[in-house]
């Protein structure tokens, strides 16, 4: 999962980023406006982390730029600002939560799984493949009822698929999930991790779709490959 953090503060910046790699998401931080539009542009993120008061302007005129996104992300608020009349400006004007200042990380990392929860094709977080078992909300894995070791990569590309089962994701959209800006990576690195994920959970899970890309199915198939 992919997030854009847009938050003047370094040093909070710094922590929050630090927090969310750790739980295996992948995080781009600007510190304005300006920054922000062009990374919007440029990259598909499931969630934007907003602070209203930047530099170079209110962060809620950043909420239409978001809106016209055809896979529209996550947005949740980041402020000082502790008035209702504020959370409800922000919630009208299309953020889908609100978090006060200074906040847990853990409780950021709470409201984007709730979130993440609605916004997907599932309703629960926890799903189940046939004898695997895949817990959103607490990055866990099982197969046969025993628990299955990944890495911080490999769960952040497991749980793109998995937030959207059966949707078909593009190599543009895992790859996405893996790398942010100024991370290298080699051009076969998303068919090294498919092919880990592929071991590790049992290979009928991830199907390739020739041309399109890759889905997690609940009704395993032979890949076309």
């Amino acid at each position: 999962m992919r997030i854009l953090l847009v938050e003047d503060d370094a040093a909070l910046a710094s922590a929050v980023c630090s927090y969310l790699e750790a739980k295996a998401f992948v995080v781009d931080v600007t510190p304005g406006l300006a920054q922000a539009r062009a990374a919007l542009a440029a990259v598909q993120y499931a969630a934007v982390l907003l602070d209203l008061h930047l530099a170079d302007g209110e962060g809620l005129s950043l909420l239409p730029d978001v809106r016209a996104l055809r896979d529209r992300p996550i947005v949740i608020v980041l402020t000082a600002r502790d008035q209702v009349t504020d959370r409800i400006r922000g919630l009208d004007a299309g953020a889908d939560d609100y978090l006060i200042k200074p906040y847990d990380p853990a409780e950021l990392l709470a409201r984007l799984r709730a979130v993440e929860r609605r916004r997907s094709s599932t309703s629960t977080p926890v799903l189940h493949f046939g004898k695997l078992e895949i817990d959103l909300a607490r990055d866990l894995v099982r197969k046969d009822g025993l628990p299955v070791t990944l890495t911080q990569k490999e769960w952040a590309l497991l749980r793109v698929m998995a937030t959207r089962p059966e949707r078909i994701h593009t190599r543009e959209n895992l790859a996405d999930a893996l790398y942010g800006f100024g991370d290298e990576a080699d051009s076969n690195t998303l068919e090294v991790f498919i092919s880990r994920l592929r071991r590790k959970l049992g290979r009928s899970h991830i199907q390739t779709l020739r041309g399109l890309g890759y889905r997690l199915s609940f009704s395993p198939e032979e890949e076309d490959e």
